[in-house]
């Protein structure tokens, strides 16, 4: 099989590593700058490939930002997946598009499954929303992987952030009415691997098992780097002030790829190895 990953950041990188450890495939990857994603020859570009999967791991991230650079946002995470699906209904391949828990309003107390309605409000959300709808309407042939959190080992992420703030200060304020599913790349990436191998096409929820606050994600985090010595108060989102706010409760739940024997370890589980791998201090 030939597999062509479009992006080489944290989920991409996992997925570049898991493939080429393996050996089973034959392997392409594609990534700025000399490949961009936003432009209409992108999808000539993957006809001409003719992988037989395409894997589109790239994205604009940076929520905040987003507000203030829509264009750049929405070119990113909605145009790009659309000439990615073009190209993919020329040559025939299958198309697997990662996107976001942040596609939800993140109503206190709901969790969402894989075919619940969607309803984005920043405008990284409705990026990403829009990239869905996007794949839908060209792709036949289709994965769309919603994932939340995301973390990997020498990545820009939240435990790294945790860390890096409490490594400068001492002490950390933590946001505890924030809820999500932390997700380890290396676990999605495998999740990614095995799903693939089904042929089964739909949306799925790829987490690690389990939700928690930003409070209890740095709690843990602190706990296996080596840091329980830090001292770490809850605030309510409302004391932390940011250019946009993320849904409070984009909790996600693994349906669809537990029905096919598809589960990511508990979360604590997956910190527990990050940590492991990005921080020697740890005891």
């Amino acid at each position: 099989m030939h597999i062509l990953i479009i992006g080489d950041g944290q989920l991409g990188g996992a997925l570049r590593r898991l493939f080429e450890a393996s050996a089973r495939h034959r392997l392409t990857i594609w990534r700025q700058p000399a490949f961009d994603l936003t432009l209409p020859v992108a999808a000539d570009k993957v006809g001409g490939l003719a992988p037989d999967v395409v894997i589109n791991a790239a994205a604009w991230t940076n929520v905040d930002a987003a507000e203030s650079n829509p264009d750049a946002a929405y070119a990113v995470n909605a145009l790009g997946p659309k000439y990615l699906a073009e190209g993919c209904e020329r040559c025939g391949a299958a198309l697997v598009h990662v996107s976001t828990n942040e596609v939800f309003p993140g109503h206190p107390g709901v969790f969402y499954r894989e075919y619940d309605l969607t309803d984005a409000a920043s405008v990284y959300a409705r990026s990403k929303l829009a990239g869905e709808n996007a794949v839908m309407q060209i792709a036949r042939r289709l994965y769309i992987v919603r994932v939340a959190w995301l973390f990997s080992a020498g990545g820009v992420n939240f435990p790294a952030k945790i860390v890096d703030a409490a490594d400068r200060l001492g002490v950390l304020r933590v946001v505890n009415d924030e809820f999500g599913n932390p997700t380890y790349a290396p676990d999605a990436a495998a999740a990614i691997a095995q799903l693939i191998e089904t042929g089964r096409y739909g949306i799925y929820h790829l987490v690690n098992d389990g939700w928690c606050s930003r409070y209890e994600f740095a709690q843990q985090v602190l706990a296996h780097s080596g840091r329980n010595h830090i001292a770490l108060t809850a605030i309510t989102h409302k004391e932390w002030q940011r250019s946009t706010q993320p849904p409070l409760h984009a909790v996600l739940v693994n349906q669809a790829a537990a029905a096919l024997g598809i589960r990511l370890r508990p979360w604590q589980e997956a910190v527990e190895a990050y940590c492991r791998q990005e921080f020697a201090t740890i005891r």
